[in-house]
């Protein structure tokens, strides 16, 4: 990757969401390391602000709920009031909900889906005519779960699924207009939301286990930015966090064919009691680490003190460090 002196991204104007941690904090880091200016947003105003004064002048941020379409606009508009536009999008905020269909709750099922998918869509029309008058990028984080759906994860992979097909649409209804949509398909992560995923249920762990390489594997944080922030740098279509997570996507028919449902489900008939009977044991439908927004706030009791979006003076106006 070239240094910030002789990236594409000098000078350019990247907006992240979910950047308050995980993927997208380290995305910011990155980007900002190769010269482009930031603009963060996310859930946890203290954590953005401490993220925007770390990387120093240039860099602004937005408190913002992804599903809220106003809190996103109000975003956009601040960044382009700041900064002058945007070139370049990554819509990376996301959850995962525990529990299966049977055993679990309804609404955070939902969640997840309003988020990484719903969501997504949100940020690309909030930013699709900024991003049109620079000809700007889109990268849209969908998952190797789009193509690889284990038990206790359906509203996820569903998510992720849907997030895939929608940037293969809109890269089309883009191309006239210069702008280019790229999709992401990183596999296990090492950030909070995994952590607290395997922390929470060890069935979850050790159906992971049993799944194919390179689909068990986990990635480091900042080797997955990195490779988001290459990806911006050079407009990519498709992003494979690891590489070979490509080869799975080849395959993919594999992956939801009778053979990989006989593999799976021998293991399932055991796992999916155990994971059920850990999900009635947690009591709550989201990681510790996962930010909700008190208005949006759901899941089985449990969960309050685990959602609710630190208080902010002056929501929606940009805050400038530096």
């Amino acid at each position: 990757m070239p240094r910030g002196s002789d990236s594409p991204l000098r000078d350019k104007v990247v907006l992240v969401t979910g950047a308050a941690r995980g993927i997208g904090e380290h995305t910011a880091r990155v980007a900002a390391a190769r010269g482009a200016r930031v603009a963060l947003v996310g859930l946890e105003p203290e954590r953005l602000a401490a993220l925007a004064a770390e990387l120093g002048e240039g860099h602004v941020w937005f408190p913002a709920d992804v599903t809220d379409q106003a809190d996103l606009t109000r975003a956009v508009d601040g960044t382009v009031g700041a900064l002058g536009g945007i070139d370049a999008v990554v819509a990376n905020a996301g959850v995962a909900n525990r529990g299966t269909l049977a055993v679990g709750d309804l609404d955070a099922m939902v969640r997840t889906v309003e988020v990484n998918l719903i969501g997504v869509m949100r940020t690309a029309a909030a930013t699709v005519d900024a991003l049109i008058a620079r000809r700007g990028y889109l990268l849209i984080v969908s998952s190797a779960a789009a193509f690889a759906a284990p038990p206790g994860m359906a509203a996820y992979c569903a998510s992720k699924a849907g997030v895939e097909s929608f940037g293969t649409s809109i890269r089309l209804e883009l191309a006239h207009h210069g702008v280019v949509v790229g999709v992401a398909h990183p596999s296990w992560i090492d950030t909070d939301l995994v952590r607290d995923a395997r922390a929470d249920l060890p069935a979850v762990a050790e159906l992971l286990a049993r799944l194919p390489w390179p689909m068990r594997k986990t990635t480091s944080v900042q080797e997955c930015a990195t490779a988001f922030v290459r990806a911006v740098e050079r407009r990519q279509r498709r992003v494979y966090v690891p590489r070979a997570v490509g080869l799975l996507q080849a395959g993919r028919s594999v992956l939801v064919g009778p053979l990989a449902d006989l593999v799976m489900a021998r293991h399932a008939r055991r796992a999916v009691p155990e994971l059920e009977a850990q999900v009635r044991a947690l009591g709550r439908s989201f990681g510790t680490s996962t930010p909700l927004p008190e208005k949006t706030d759901r899941g089985r009791p449990g969960d309050a003190g685990h959602g609710r979006r630190p208080g902010d003076p002056n929501p929606g106006t940009a805050h400038r460090h530096g």
